[in-house]
């Protein structure tokens, strides 16, 4: 490659400015609505965790890129050779950034998201070893890293979480191994969550795969969350079972909406496993009887054209974040969740799921919680419509794993619920959540912003109350402040101001 990607060492003072540099350069940071008490204010983004907002420098990057653009598969023209060129360098900027033996792992792209691609992972183990019927998942999970694996994996077990209250809500490593050993020669895999996307806790993951790779299983991690947070090693560890078999994530949250789902794998598990997709750039010959499918990575598995615009966006994004160092990142991360914690906690009506403190179980970006007799989306809805702070609530697509963090959390209320033969207990307020997430752009003063807000919901509470029914829908909505769509953004009205002009 002509492009070097070896990124030169930066003193601390120099990552420091970098990092707030690219902190203020976020597209959306300075989107101002209209709230219900009639004043314009600026959106407080903490909905990360859902998707996070575009990098400017990867917007810019990809604006630039498109005064070249081309398809790539070839190297005639001059486009198409700067085309190819950097859509290669993205594939190896992303393995050196998990830390992947290129010479022995594989980055490919697919679908928009991680769901595409753990589709694909979850076929393949299953065509690797199908006399091996067990998959153990974690109950932590993703619907995108569960269902996958229900409909192509084999019989799934789910791994319980940690019900200790110094590691309440991690993965519970004990019953992993209790399982692994219950069903030695059965588990074909371990797929398992880097990060949670309901509580922010982080696994072990290189522990996971040393667990499942002494009893012969293989391991995929959901790093949806994971990469725009902490830093990977997928291999090169001192004991080779640690290394990781499979990665898949999301470039949109990775801060780089619009780019494709990234899947990095070990060659020696594909390379003999044709491609489910098939067309242009993923065969070398093609007959009228026949073809053959090229032995070439990635190209084998990137059928016809692919995502190449939002692909060069998430390499920039990723190069900017690997230039700040993904330990710095980390500990800004940190230090923000551990605040939110801190001041979440001086709040009596407010019920934090997951332990809490970040020495015993480490979180990253999310944080999900209840406030005491009020609906967790009534709450999102007072936290929108009076204080322009973007959240999200109900059971995040993880609907096993809240149902178990409301079961541990709520022990006496449906203990008495039951005792009072009350049996649809599901329906009561809390039975669902609330969750507040952070992206590299979100500071101190977002946090404070949101922590009054709630203080203002707790002495405000049948006022704000008083203002919303519920809907057809079972959502919460204002009984006189409307919020109008097209006022703000309309798609054909955009077009056709540009066609004046």
């Amino acid at each position: 490659m002509e492009t070097d990607i070896l990124i030169p060492e930066l003193k601390e003072t120099e990552i420091t400015n970098l990092l707030e540099k690219v902190q203020n350069d976020f597209l959306g940071l300075e989107t101002n609505y209209q709230i219900a008490s009639g004043e314009i204010t600026r959106r407080i983004y903490l909905d990360s965790t859902a998707s996070t907002l575009m990098m400017g420098i990867a917007h810019r990057t990809g604006e630039k890129f498109l005064q070249h653009y081309s398809n790539t598969h070839s190297l005639m023209h001059f486009s198409a050779k700067i085309a190819t060129k950097t859509y290669t360098w993205v594939h190896e900027k992303i393995l050196q950034f998990v830390q992947a033996d290129p010479e022995h792992y594989t980055c490919f792209f697919t679908g928009s998201g991680t769901t595409s691609g753990m589709n694909r992972i979850a076929r393949v183990f299953n065509h690797l070893q199908p006399k091996k019927d067990v998959v153990l998942v974690s109950i932590m999970e993703h619907h995108s890293n569960d269902l996958p694996h229900r409909k192509h994996g084999g019989h799934v077990i789910h791994i319980p979480v940690d019900t200790h209250e110094s590691k309440m809500g991690c993965v519970d490593m004990d019953l992993l191994d209790h399982y692994l050993a219950e069903y030695e020669g059965r588990v074909n895999y371990v797929s398992v969550t880097g990060i949670s996307n309901v509580t922010g806790i982080i696994n072990p993951i290189n522990e996971v795969a040393k667990l499942a790779h002494h009893y012969g299983a293989y391991v995929v991690v959901d790093a949806a969350q994971m990469v725009a947070h902490v830093p990977i090693v997928m291999s090169g560890h001192s004991d080779p079972e640690m290394n990781v078999d499979a990665l898949i994530f999301s470039g949109h949250k990775t801060y780089a909406p619009g780019s494709p789902g990234v899947v990095i794998v070990r060659k020696d598990l594909m390379e003999n496993i044709e491609p489910e997709e098939v067309g242009g750039g993923m065969v070398d010959r093609v007959f009228p009887e026949r073809y053959y499918v090229t032995n070439d990575f990635p190209d084998r598995e990137e059928a016809g054209t692919q995502n190449i615009l939002g692909a060069i966006t998430l390499g920039a994004a990723i190069h900017v974040l690997d230039q700040i160092g993904m330990e710095n990142v980390l500990e800004e991360d940190t230090q923000l969740t551990h605040y939110c914690l801190e001041e979440m906690l001086k709040i009596p009506e407010v019920v934090i799921y997951g332990e809490t403190c970040m020495k015993t179980c480490p979180r990253a970006g999310t944080i999900s919680f209840n406030m005491k007799n009020l609906n967790h989306g009534l709450v999102a809805a007072i936290l929108n419509d009076y204080f322009n702070i973007a959240v999200r609530n109900e059971c995040f697509c993880a609907h096993p794993y809240v149902e178990k963090m409301l079961e541990l959390t709520h022990r006496i209320q449906i203990y008495e619920a039951r005792a009072k033969n009350i049996t649809n207990w599901h329906t009561e307020p809390w039975m669902g959540m609330v969750r507040v997430s952070f992206g590299i752009y979100n500071i101190q003063s977002d946090v404070d912003h949101f922590i009054h807000a709630l203080k203002d919901i707790i002495s405000k509470q049948g006022e704000y109350d008083s203002h919303y029914t519920i809907n057809t829908h079972g959502d919460y909505e204002h009984q006189t402040f409307q919020f109008s769509c097209n006022e703000y953004f309309s798609l054909s009205k955009i077009v056709q101001d540009e066609l004046k002009h």
